[in-house]
């Protein structure tokens, strides 16, 4: 077991990574963050997206029992459960929670009015994403994030391990220095499962009611919340 991970030595930890090899560092972070922590101490927060099928193939060489969490908010496309059922036959070993809100819709319905996501968006991300999440997250010191420096100017400045205050542990994100185009080449090089909404102008998908497709040139987060000023979800931001 090698050193966890503290507040007071993360950085010198994480610029320690090589990132000149086939990965750009993300198979050397995955090995020493399922070296360092104990399998009930780290966890992986999946969108099921592009990054994420690509994120797993790669846990999956270095943990095939890892622990993986997915927010079904119950507001997700059909196409994003299929992959999820694709992604649990081809690796079965693999660990996935579907974790649900305390709120049903028709609970949070009732206790906050109609289509909240249209009036409030932060409020119902913070109902469906953010606290399901945290109590995931109770019994673990890191979490593995499927992020990219590439993604969007909020992004810009994530590295491969991050001090996480809003959840208090490690946000661990070995991902940072792929491409779009990266991404791309290691799902078909390597035949993966992949939602098909990305096949219709989707780069990054979330909840049906605050997805739209865009184009993929630039911020690829464009049609997450689409005029509405909001550009995260919650669980990146502090």
């Amino acid at each position: 077991m090698t050193q966890k991970i503290t507040y007071e030595n993360w950085e010198e930890i994480s610029s320690t990574f090589v990132v000149d090899d086939d990965s750009k560092g993300a198979k050397a972070v995955l090995k020493w963050a399922f070296g360092t922590y104990e399998s009930d101490e780290i966890i992986y927060a999946s969108s099921f997206g592009a990054e994420a099928v690509v994120l797993i193939d790669l846990i999956q060489e270095v943990k095939p029992d890892a622990q993986i969490v997915f927010l079904d908010t119950d507001l997700h496309f059909p196409e994003t459960y299929k992959v999820i059922e694709q992604i649990e036959s081809r690796y079965p070993t693999l660990q996935i929670e579907k974790r649900k809100p305390a709120l049903t819709l028709d609970e949070q319905a009732a206790a906050h009015g109609t289509a909240l996501w249209k009036r409030n968006p932060g409020q119902c991300c913070q109902i469906r994403k953010v606290e399901p999440l945290r109590e995931a997250f109770l019994p673990r010191m890191a979490w593995i994030s499927g992020l990219r420096r590439e993604q969007s100017p909020t992004r810009a400045g994530t590295n491969f391990l991050n001090q996480d205050d809003k959840f208090q542990n490690i946000k661990i994100c070995p991902l940072i220095h792929w491409t779009w185009e990266d991404v791309w080449n290691h799902i078909r090089s390597r035949g993966l499962p992949y939602n098909e909404l990305h096949d219709h102008g989707y780069p990054s998908i979330g909840c049906f009611p605050c997805t739209q497709a865009v184009g993929v040139e630039g911020d690829s987060r464009a049609g997450r919340w689409a005029g509405s000023g909001k550009t995260e979800c919650g669980l990146h931001t502090n």
